[in-house]
């Protein structure tokens, strides 16, 4: 059992280039940390796991959809 679980707290969501892009804000040991969550319709991940400032976050999570519209699709036959 998880004592203190992490729920996420969700301080600014935007859409870039089709994805749904939700930054989260959390706080450990006093440092404030973001991470940012990429959803689009085929499902979701976590674009940034940690970043130390809001900006960085943003920032890395543009480059991470940026990245996955830049590789082709797997086609499942």
């Amino acid at each position: 059992m998880i004592l203190n679980p992490d729920y996420p707290h969700i301080v600014w969501s935007f859409t870039y280039r089709g994805w749904q892009l939700e930054v989260d804000q959390s706080e450990e040991d006093g440092q404030v940390l973001y991470a940012v969550w990429a959803n689009h319709e085929a499902g979701c991940a976590i674009a940034v796991p940690c970043a130390l400032t809001q900006a960085e976050a943003i920032k890395r999570a543009k480059r991470y959809v940026d990245a996955r519209m830049n590789t082709p699709a797997i086609k499942i036959v």
